[in-house]
């Protein structure tokens, strides 16, 4: 697929290039159908809202609030009413808006004037729900309503509606995110073109992905938090996918291959790894589905669709592009070298010197990582879910300073009232109960409809406090009961209670889910049980420090304010579902190619400490490449504007930074060489039931024996000092990593390996005390003399 590509790139271009812009001019045409679809089955507040609807079938839409506040005198003041007055009423005349309730309109309005006189509110009802209501209305009323504004009186403005135009302009994350990523690509190729293919296959892979999920969005519910995480998700997966078989291509270019074979070999080597690591991050995101939240269905759609969406381009357009390009993948230094020759391996960079402090220290770097971790990891302990609200926007936003004048004027519940609805029972002795029970501030009965009553209640606290949820608790199991009403607590609040019990009470099975799915998918790639478990418990550990980072930044309130993200609060219940998805995809993803690249040596030499040593020495650099793009992609979601994907990009952010520069370059390797061969252990009945998933291309079958005597390969394997090296053991090895011959050296050094026919072979050379050597050798009909000199503690890096 990869040769036809490159040959048919014009072809392949076009096609992906009309499926953009096809897809984006359907999906601009079509517009979008964004459903947040939320829904608790089994839940008290689910209970309440079923009864709300039955007794009030035509609900109004979105409620928002203007809210003013005087510097001396009272809100009364006729100074202050004909200066609001007509602002409210011009804001009553505009099309789309439903109804304003102002305080200065009967015995009801005056409820909207503080005890003080010194704060007052008003409420601007939406014919639509907030994600309908058109941005230029809202900002029409934002701007209508803070005119009115004067010196010592403010005006300020809150809700969802308003929250929506208060976020910044779409696209500036991604913006930012892909800029930084093209400077860390730059940094690393030294080549323009090089550095934008990522890019390139990433915005293919993203803006199809995005345009795919508007259109599907008329067809199933999608939430509008879909296409922003998609986004995230795609934009680190893509680039990252592209520079993994990018940096495979370059490495063949520097060896004197031709263009297209490296480009072929790219593909069918690390294009077959992304390939995998693609499929076990779809896999993580639909063990979403386990938790039965509807809620996340469209996320799962979205988010898995993106990502499916690179692989195809990284596997498909990529190979075309390159073609494209050519050599000029490689800097025009890299060019002017090549003209000499291919460029000899490098076996003294900061990769293999890392791979060789990790392979003699190795348990003096597992406990400094596995310490560093846990430390970070202590703060998940005080982990509570919940719901962030309008409390928790910027200080500077509209918004926010509407939450604290309420808060202010009527109490820090007024902002989170519950709803007690109930369809039978004494209904006089509940409120009364209820008036009665600690941090109830005020109770209010409005009027029953169909035989369905509610009470409003206010609590003394805020939504997010403990002491509110304890309230919650009290409410239903005493006070209800013992009232001998049939009742249930509703509203935002205990909405956002439910859903952090229930994503509690359901995370344990959505984390089994996902962490066996991904054991089963590396038990079948790499033939191992240890591998797999190892990977699982590495991922737990990424997962409780990245939650820990959360917990100390978003919870304790740590740097929020450098960030510029608010207020401190409880973690979105949403968050770990998705998180944890997504983490778990990714840190796959570093997984395959880290532990395939040992693998791939395991196979040609059966030598633990040097597979694991070369795997890390060769794919270090490129991971810890791939994670610094990742980071910078998703800090840059700080600037979305939107608290959840800001959120996620922190989070994210430091998985994938722990995950890769302390976990697959430091702990991983260290535990594997701890390990030793058990490594690759699988009990024989096992890999005989098991089907082949290979991520190493399939082996390339072996010379044919010719008729006449077999060949042989012979020399000596000496020091750097020329001394004989006896036991040294020399394997030879098909291009396949077949094993075709072994013998150990004898006292003067010599060795001798026969060789079924001409070809190009692989010859292994290790030695305990002198570490190991490979190199490729190309056999005619007579037989080669090849000598082998290690150096102690060599590292030898062979592709």
């Amino acid at each position: 697929m990869a040769r036809w590509c490159y040959r048919h790139r014009l072809v392949v271009l076009l096609l992906w290039v009309g499926a953009l812009f096809g897809l984006g001019f359907s999906a601009t045409t079509a517009g979008t159908d964004y459903a947040n679809v939320f829904s608790l089955p089994d839940t008290d507040s689910k209970s309440a809202y079923d009864l709300m609807q039955k007794a009030f079938p035509n609900s109004s839409g979105d409620t928002d609030t203007v809210v003013w506040k005087v510097d001396s005198g009272s809100v009364k003041d006729q100074s202050v009413q004909t200066r609001i007055q007509p602002a409210l009423d011009k804001i009553a005349g505009m099309k789309g808006v439903g109804e304003v309730t102002g305080p200065y309109s009967g015995a009801r309005g005056a409820a909207q004037i503080s005890s003080d006189g010194t704060i007052a509110y008003a409420q601007i009802t939406f014919a639509e729900q907030a994600n309908a209501v058109p941005k230029e209305l809202v900002q029409k009323v934002v701007d209508t309503a803070q005119a009115a504004r004067r010196d010592g009186l403010h005006v300020e403005l809150g809700g969802q509606a308003v929250q929506r135009v208060e976020e910044p302009p779409g696209g500036i994350a991604e913006g930012v995110g892909i800029l930084a990523a093209a400077i860390v690509l730059f940094l690393a190729f030294g080549s323009f073109y090089a550095a934008l293919l990522p890019i390139g296959i990433a915005i293919f892979g993203v803006g199809t992905g995005l345009f795919s999920t508007q259109l599907l969005s008329h067809a199933t519910d999608i939430p509008d938090l879909a296409p922003l995480l998609a986004t995230l998700i795609g934009l680190g997966v893509g680039i990252d996918y592209a520079l993994f078989i990018v940096t495979r291509h370059r490495r063949g270019l520097q060896r004197g291959m031709d263009p297209e074979e490296s480009a072929v070999v790219a593909l069918n080597t690390s294009g077959r790894a992304v390939l995998f690591a693609g499929g076990t991050v779809c896999i993580a995101l639909a063990g979403m589905l386990v938790t039965q939240l509807r809620f996340l269905d469209g996320v799962v759609i979205g988010t898995s669709l993106t990502v499916v969406l690179s692989v195809l381009a990284a596997s498909t357009l990529l190979p075309a592009l390159l073609g494209f390009l050519g050599p000029r993948v490689l800097s025009r230094k890299q060019r002017r070298k090549l003209e000499n020759g291919p460029e000899p391996e490098r076996t003294d960079n900061l990769a293999v010197r890392w791979s060789t402090a990790v392979q003699k220290r190795p348990r003096r770097i597992a406990a400094f990582a596995l310490v560093v971790m846990a430390v970070l990891a202590f703060p998940v302990l005080s982990l509570r879910l919940g719901a962030t609200d309008q409390g928790n926007d910027n200080a500077s936003t509209t918004t926010r300073k509407a939450y604290d004048l309420l808060a202010d004027g009527f109490g820090p519940g007024f902002n989170g009232p519950l709803q007690v609805v109930t369809s039978s029972g004494d209904t006089a002795t509940l409120v009364k109960d209820i008036e009665a029970t600690k941090d109830v501030a005020r109770v209010a009965a409005l009027p029953p409809t169909g035989g369905v009553t509610v009470i409003q209640v206010v609590p003394k606290t805020s939504p997010q406090s403990v002491e509110t949820d304890d309230l919650i608790d009290t409410l239903r199991d005493k006070v209800i009961p013992e009232a001998g009403a049939t009742g249930h607590v509703g509203g935002v609040t205990a909405i956002s209670k439910d859903f952090a019990s229930v994503t509690g009470d359901r995370l344990p099975l959505f984390v089994a889910t996902i962490i066996g799915l991904s054991f089963l998918l590396l038990l079948l790639a790499f033939r191992s049980l240890v591998v797999p478990l190892t990977a699982a418990l590495m991922n737990l550990i990424a997962a409780a420090a990245s939650f820990g980072v959360l917990v100390a930044i978003f919870q304790w309130g740590w740097g929020l304010d450098m960030l510029g993200l608010g207020k401190e609060g409880p973690i979105n219940a949403f968050l770990p579902v998705i998180m944890l998805s997504l983490l778990f995809g990714l840190s796959m993803d570093y997984q395959v190619f880290l532990v395939s690249r040992m693998h791939e040596e395991w196979v040609h030499t059966k030598d633990n400490a040097r597979a694991v040593r070369v795997g890390l020495a060769e794919t270090s650099r490129v991971i810890n490449s791939a994670a610094l793009i990742m980071v910078c992609v998703f800090l840059a979601f700080v600037l979305s504007g939107n608290t959840g994907a800001a959120t996620a990009g922190v989070g994210l952010a430091a998985a994938v930074a722990l995950d890769a520069f302390i976990l697959r370059t430091a702990l991983v390797p260290a535990a594997m060489h701890l390990l030793g061969n058990s490594n690759w252990w699988l009990p024989a009945w096992l890999d005989k039931s098991l089907p082949h998933l290979a991520v190493e291309p399939a082996e390339e079958p072996a010379p044919a024996v010719s008729d006449g005597p077999s060949s042989a390969v012979h020399g000596f394997v000496r020091t750097t000092d020329g001394e004989p090296v006896e036991g040294a053991a020399v394997t030879l090895l098909s291009a396949g990593g077949r094993q075709l011959d072994r013998v150990e050296s004898l006292a003067d050094g010599s060795y001798i390996v026969s060789v079924p026919g001409p070809g190009s072979y692989l010859l292994a050379t290790t030695a305990p005390s002198y570490g190991s050597i490979a190199r490729h050798v190309t056999v005619t009909d007579d037989p080669l003399v090849y000598d082998v000199e290690l150096a102690e503690g060599e590292v030898d890096a062979v592709n």
